[in-house]
């Protein structure tokens, strides 16, 4: 199995990745957040510079639906060293689909064949593509197959929701399955049948929960060789993408790979550090990272509180499935509201060293 880190905007920046790397590890690619406009800035060059990530296996990602924009941006990512780039066909955000980029673009079939023919066709790269199922029906996710089946997409990284179901709802993991039967199985006689590598993501936030929705998959299939797998609940999906998840518990590839259930106690180091003492580290260095490109407290404390908005959540006992609201339940909002409060970095700190001394069993 592979785990990959799906980005998100203004938190899985290089300093988070090269810390997560350095105290959990597991991820086998990270992904960046995405690039949208033609010329980089320097905060987007900044993240993407090979000296900036070393220690992980890093695929900068496109927002675009213009080829110029496309092309310009991937020749200088090729410039940096890079071989690969991912295009965004999965942010839902509404300032991104009202321009028919991101998820948005689904809607646009035609024009996204055709622009998916000129990139496959002039990009030195390899392209590999995220996306969702659709806009707001699933009977559309067989047009955009066989879109897909037309191109060498390096892989095809799945989010089982439509465009309209957000972050929310139950994913679809039968729409994976109805993937693999058409992209994915290279003994199928289907004519879609590309041999394109497939990669699941939606709601994977616990071993228990990548179980379930790999028997999902697999009961879609009339015989376990229908699947071009081993046939094993445990293999039926070779690669995943995790993003919430791990943003509440860094050290959930590792316990994914150990097949281990969420745990508050379960070390992030192979040497064997408690996990509260992994994760102060982890978060020092993030924060020492911060304040050594920012000037002042504020636009370091404005990263930093958006990254709690997750990792509070590692200090809670809870089914990952529960929404954010169980913190009151167990007293730990408290906590977070102090952290938030705070417009200085020694309140901050304070806020932070009170919410490890009194919430960790260490």
């Amino acid at each position: 199995m592979l785990y990959y880190a799906a980005p998100m905007e203004g938190i899985t920046t290089y300093l988070y990745r090269r810390a997560h790397a350095r105290w959990y590890g597991g991820i086998d690619k990270y992904f960046t957040p995405f690039i949208a406009g033609r010329k980089m800035t320097t905060r987007e060059v900044r993240d993407i510079l090979p000296e900036n990530n070393t220690g992980v296996v890093l695929v900068p990602q496109i927002l675009t639906n213009k080829t110029e924009d496309f092309l310009e941006i991937a020749a200088r990512l090729a410039s940096y060293g890079y071989d690969t780039v991912n295009l965004n066909l999965g942010c839902p955000s509404g300032t991104v689909t009202a321009k028919k980029r991101g998820a948005g673009f689904l809607g646009e079939p035609e024009a996204l064949d055709a622009f998916l023919y000129e990139i496959y066709e002039k990009c030195p790269l390899h392209i590999s593509i995220k996306t969702r199922l659709g806009i707001s029906d699933l009977c559309e996710w067989e047009a955009l197959l066989a879109i897909y089946a037309k191109y060498p997409v390096q892989e095809l990284i799945v989010h089982t929701r439509l465009l309209q179901e957000f972050y929310t709802g139950v994913p679809h993991p039968e729409a994976y399955a109805q993937a693999m039967r058409r992209l994915h199985d290279n003994n199928s006689k289907h004519p879609l049948s590309a041999g394109i590598p497939l990669c699941y993501n939606g709601d994977i936030l616990s071993a228990e929960s990548l179980s379930k929705v790999q028997a999902k998959v697999l009961s879609c299939f009339d015989s376990p060789d229908r699947c071009d797998q081993s046939g094993k609940n445990d293999s039926v999906i070779g690669r995943v993408m995790i993003g919430r998840g791990l943003l509440r518990n860094p050290a959930l590839a590792r316990q994914l790979r150990e097949k281990q259930p969420h745990t508050q106690t379960t070390a992030g180091q192979a040497q064997g550090s408690h996990a509260a003492e992994t994760l102060r580290a982890f978060h020092d260095e993030i924060l020492d990272g911060y304040r050594e490109i920012m000037s002042g407290d504020l636009p370091v404390l404005f990263k930093m509180k958006d990254l709690w908005t997750y990792m509070i959540m590692a200090f809670v006992s809870f089914d990952p499935a529960q929404s954010p609201e169980i913190l009151a339940r167990q007293n730990i909002e408290k906590y977070l509201k102090k952290i938030r409060k705070a417009d200085r970095i020694s309140e901050y700190r304070i806020a932070v060293d009170t919410l490890f001394r009194e919430c960790c069993d260490t």
